[in-house]
């Protein structure tokens, strides 16, 4: 069976920039389908820190107030190279409407959004979930505009005719690989391989730990409701050889990097199984659109998992791009209008993309040095230590690039305050 649907926009993909999108084209009486390939949002997910700029646009959507607490706060940042505290970052001293970073589980995450498109604007927003692109449609054969999707569904074949479509497929797009935009795939010298284990009772749980030994280093980051996701660095295509050591080496190196998790992961790890590795590289792309296609998101700008920028740049992106989409079908809708909004985007967004990217390899470099390079990597974050404006300014441009500063700064909570 041939289903047929028609829309001003088709979004393939239903993760974080995906459904922002939807949501904010469907509040502007754009009529929207996205594209979804899961059946459900309940998927094992590793991007569940959502930066404070992202917490405010989320807040002025309206999705926070879905969420039911369902995410968590975190109020410091503490950096441990070598056995000693080189660095600690209180966000509660930064001035801005929203200052902490939040971890927030993305099956509520996308539940929340999918629920407030659906309930909230249900003329002009479809989800349909099961549903796999497999080609681009396109206006007079190959290399014409794109004029929507087809999908594989388990009822059959979908055709989602629309004036734009949006990849929004993440990191291994494949709307970007059926488009033929050119890219480039940067890998970087190191994979990590991530776990989550039981949070230890010992540590607070509004704080995010960098964990630093040499050349190696670890992400601990608490997970709402009781866990702790855990990150660690191994050489670039490593893992084959770290599984061939069997796992006391993974017990090892965690030993030098978090003591107090030696017990919870001999019990938690008990094959390779409960363990995943995550490819690390970024990807550049020239131009994130061509005639009827726009890319958004990791299949615009593929981003390293420091400080989180994934699920913040995706949304920064469709808060973004949606107005700009509003005013091209205002304008027309027809392939000049909506080909201007698309570059407009770009130019929009390709700067702080480029400045966050920056902050992450620079911290990527720091993270690989050892002996002497490790010694000034522990003197360069002291001297950061010591200013709570360098502080500022460093992670502002990560964290804060879209709030502006307020005149006070945000009263201290006690840690077991749970939003």
């Amino acid at each position: 069976m041939t289903t047929e649907l028609t829309a001003d926009v088709c979004v393939v993909g239903g993760g974080p920039a995906g459904l922002t999108l939807a949501v904010e084209l469907a509040k502007r009486s754009v009529s929207v389908v996205v594209v979804e390939q899961s059946g459900h949002f309940d998927r094992s997910f590793r991007g569940e820190s959502v930066s404070p700029d992202s917490v405010w646009l989320l807040d002025k959507l309206g999705v926070l107030g879905r969420l039911d607490g369902a995410y968590q706060q975190m109020h410091r940042m503490e950096i441990v190279d070598s056995g000693s505290t080189v660095m600690r970052a209180d966000f509660r001293r930064f001035p801005y409407p929203h200052p902490y970073p939040v971890e927030m589980p993305q099956p509520a995450l996308l539940s929340a959004l999918a629920a407030l498109g659906q309930e909230e604007h249900p003329e002009h927003f479809t989800l349909v979930r099961r549903a796999t692109a497999t080609r681009l449609l396109r206006a007079g054969g190959e290399g014409g505009p794109v004029t929507g999707v087809v999908a594989r569904t388990p009822e059959g074949e979908l055709t989602v005719h629309a004036a734009l479509t949006v990849a929004a497929d993440g990191r291994f797009s494949k709307v970007r690989e059926m488009s033929g935009l050119p890219y480039t795939k940067v890998p970087l010298e190191r994979d990590v391989v991530w776990l989550k284990l039981p949070f230890p009772s010992e540590w607070d749980d509004r704080t995010y730990r960098i964990r630093i030994r040499g050349d190696q280093h670890g992400l601990f980051i608490p997970t709402h409701p009781d866990s702790v996701r855990v990150g660690f660095n191994i050489p670039k295509g490593g893992l084959k050889e770290l599984r061939a050591q069997g796992l006391p080496a993974l017990y090892e190196r965690l030993d030098g990097l978090a003591p107090e998790l030696a017990g919870s992961v001999r019990s938690e790890i008990r094959s390779w199984s409960d363990t995943s590795m995550l490819d690390i590289f970024t990807t550049t792309v020239p131009s994130w659109s061509m005639p009827g296609l726009v890319l958004i998101g990791d299949a615009a700008h593929t981003l390293t998992p420091i400080l989180g920028q994934g699920v913040n740049h995706a949304i920064i992106d469709a808060v973004t791009l949606a107005p700009l989409v509003r005013d091209a079908i205002d304008a027309g809708g027809d392939e000049a209008a909506l080909g201007r909004a698309g570059a407009e985007f770009q130019r929009a967004r390709e700067e702080s993309v480029a400045k966050s990217r920056g902050l992450q390899l620079r911290q990527e470099r720091l993270f690989a040095l050892h002996g002497v390079g490790g010694i000034g990597r522990r003197s360069l974050y002291r001297v950061m230590d010591r200013s709570q404006k360098l502080k500022q300014r460093v992670l502002a441009g990560a964290y804060f690039q879209l709030q502006k500063p307020g005149p006070h700064v945000v009263e201290a909570q006690s840690p077991a305050t749970r939003v």
